[in-house]
C-alpha cells in the first residue's frame, strides 16, 4: 500500500519513556517504568499489549474534597501492565516537561499524563480569592515526565518584569514565582480575548509562564 498516511507510522522510543508520536498524540512504553503511570481518564485512543486501566478519581480523599470545593483537579486512571499506550485529547497539541527535582504549577485541565514518581497536590494560587472567581491549580513536584495539552500554539514568556496573564490562558508557570490578582480599572474594559474581563493573574520574580493562544475550548451552544 502506498500513501502519504504512512508518514505517520508508529515511532519507536526508549523503553520506559514518554514519546511524542506526533504533535497531538503521546506514546507511553510501559517497559522499564515503575510499573504504572497516571493519565487523564478517557484520554486513551489505542494500546498494544497487556494493559490495565483503573479509575483513580481525584487522587485520594483529601484531593477529592479539594476538587469538590475548587473545581480544580483531574479524573485520573492508573495505567499498568506491559505494552504501548497512545493518548490524546481533542487533537490538542501535546508538550512534555521533564522535571528534575523541581516543581511546576499547572492548570489541571491541561494535564494529560505523568510519571508515578511525581507527587502532586491542588493548591490555591496566592492572591486569588472567591471575589476574583478563585484560581486553583495543581502543583507537580519531583523527578519525572509530565505531559500537558494546549489548545492553540503557546508562547513561553520569561518573567523578569511583572507579567499579566488572562486567567483562562495561563497553562503553567514556575512555582517560585509570586502571584497576585490584578483588577482591571474599568469593569467593562475588554482587554483580553473575552469581554469585560475584570481580573488577570500577575506574576513577578524570575521564571517562566506558558500562555496558550486561547481561553480553552469553546463551550458548545445548546
Amino acid at each position: 500500500m502506498r500513501s502519504d498516511l504512512m508518514k505517520n507510522a508508529e515511532r519507536s522510543g526508549e523503553p520506559g519513556t514518554f514519546v511524542l508520536q506526533n504533535p497531538r498524540m503521546l506514546k507511553v512504553d510501559l517497559a522499564g517504568t515503575s510499573g504504572h503511570f497516571f493519565a487523564r481518564q478517557g484520554s486513551m485512543v489505542a494500546y498494544q499489549g497487556d494493559v490495565d486501566f483503573a479509575y483513580q478519581g481525584s487522587g485520594g480523599v483529601g484531593k477529592f474534597f479539594k476538587k469538590a470545593l475548587t473545581g480544580e483537579g483531574m479524573s485520573l486512571m492508573k495505567v499498568s501492565g506491559s505494552g504501548d499506550v497512545f493518548l490524546a485529547r481533542d487533537a490538542d497539541e501535546i508538550f512534555l516537561l521533564e522535571l528534575e527535582d523541581e516543581s511546576v504549577t499547572v492548570s489541571g485541565s491541561n494535564v494529560l499524563a505523568f510519571d508515578s514518581s511525581l507527587s502532586w497536590d491542588i493548591n490555591r494560587v496566592e492572591g486569588a480569592s472567591m471575589l476574583s472567581g478563585g484560581l486553583f491549580n495543581t502543583t507537580f513536584t519531583g523527578r519525572g515526565v509530565l505531559a500537558v495539552t494546549i489548545y492553540g500554539t503557546p508562547v513561553v514568556l520569561n518573567v523578569d518584569t511583572p507579567t499579566y496573564v488572562d486567567m483562562q490562558s495561563a497553562v503553567l508557570w514556575s512555582t517560585g514565582l509570586n502571584s497576585t490578582i490584578r483588577k482591571t480599572a474599568k469593569m467593562a474594559a475588554a482587554i483580553g480575548r473575552g469581554s469585560g474581563e475584570a481580573y488577570q493573574l500577575c506574576l513577578t520574580g524570575n521564571g517562566i509562564v506558558v500562555v496558550q493562544a486561547s481561553e480553552g475550548h469553546p463551550v458548545p451552544k445548546p
